[in-house]
């Protein structure tokens, strides 16, 4: 007899799910995970060695254990670029903006309570409720993929979750959720229980408009979540971080492991906010290219649905699979999300993009003939 997880008293919540993971496969051309295509460049790479250098010196001891001069410099870094100040008090940092999210859950979710999200969305909001034992509620979309703000409303007072998750842009999708449609949800969570609000910002230097980092203020229970895996070109790094009132990042700290982040990974993160400016160019080349993939696939045909992310959502296809298979075989990894009709293209560099549109380019001259 084969022994497997079945067999194993996991949670009954766990029981027929599936972890969060995307094809890793070899092939010439990979835009299946929305990472950034460009390498960190060599001053950037010498300066992280220099930076990490120096808190070898120290592995001996534990590192900062509340990152406070990474903290600063995030906080630096979100009053340049959103226009709205916040300090060290105001934010909080952990490996990946998925370990904020399960610092959130831990905190305000858990056993007996609930969270809600709008699908399709991030597939681990639903993951790392369940993982936190926080119960899973899946609220309503229309057809174009926006929030169906009535519907939302609605499912808000009827559940009243703990938790609410707005993703804009959104994941897989990649619409932008206007501030409007955050501030009706935010007043209905508030009326409902009140709750928490978590807006899922890790696409948003892709965007055409601006943060809704600004929504904080006088807002007390609204957290905006970031991330250093795609503007920053960092996926390897692992970092994310929140902006909130500086009661949330209290509580948060409730629940963090002890030197949760290393110091390796703090001196990797500075090094790479020193060099914001550089960073943010390959940002706008990649939101030309996103704008490129909309414009090209929409003249082939395709249906797109409108992108502020590094990611584009195409289709409709009868067999998205059979058409994501068609696509790799052409030597392009794309994703295929489940949802039925759809593909997600991640921006690639000019040239991975036109072995993309070549690929797509065949597909519909073999869906013609």
């Amino acid at each position: 007899m084969i022994f497997g997880i079945d067999d194993l008293p996991v949670r009954d919540e766990l029981r027929g799910k599936s972890p969060y993971g995307a094809p890793q496969l070899d092939v010439p051309v990979r835009l299946n995970t929305n990472e950034n295509p460009y390498r960190l460049p060599e001053e950037l790479v010498e300066r992280i060695a220099e930076r990490v250098r120096e808190a070898a010196r120290d592995l001996n001891r534990y590192p900062d254990r509340d990152a406070v001069e990474l903290r600063t410099r995030l906080a630096e870094y979100l009053t340049d670029t959103s226009g709205h100040e916040v300090g060290l008090a105001n934010v909080w940092a952990a490996n990946g903006s998925n370990e904020v999210l399960q610092q959130l859950l831990q905190t305000f979710g858990g056993p007996g309570r609930t969270a809600i999200g709008f699908e399709p969305s991030y597939s681990m909001h639903a993951l790392i409720s369940r993982g936190t034992g926080t119960g899973w509620i899946s609220g309503p979309r229309n057809a174009d993929f926006t929030i169906d703000v009535e519907a939302a409303v609605r499912a808000i007072a009827e559940h009243k979750p703990d938790v609410v998750f707005i993703t804009t842009p959104n994941n897989p999708t990649g619409n932008a959720v206007p501030p409007e449609t955050v501030l009706a949800l935010y007043e209905a969570a508030q009326a409902a229980k009140p709750s928490m609000v978590v807006v899922d910002e890790a696409y948003i230097e892709f965007s055409h408009g601006d943060s809704l980092l600004p929504l904080i203020e006088g807002r007390p229970q609204l957290v905006v979540s970031r991330t250093m895996s795609k503007a920053f070109g960092a996926a390897g790094l692992r970092l994310g971080y929140l902006a909130a009132h500086p009661a949330v990042v209290d509580a948060v700290q409730l629940v963090r492991l002890p030197y949760h982040l290393s110091a390796v990974t703090q001196a990797t993160a500075l090094a790479a906010l020193e060099h914001t400016d550089t960073l943010l160019k390959y940002v706008e080349q990649l939101k030309a290219e996103r704008d490129r993939l909309v414009s090209e696939l929409r003249a082939l045909g395709f249906e797109v649905v409108e992108s502020d992310a590094n990611f584009v959502q195409f289709g409709r296809f009868d067999d998205s699979h059979a058409a994501w298979q068609k696509i790799l075989d052409r030597g392009v990894l794309v994703r295929d999300n489940g949802i039925p009709g759809w593909l997600r293209v991640s921006a690639g560099t000019p040239e991975e993009n036109d072995a993309f549109l070549d690929a797509v380019r065949d597909l519909t001259k073999e869906q013609s003939t």
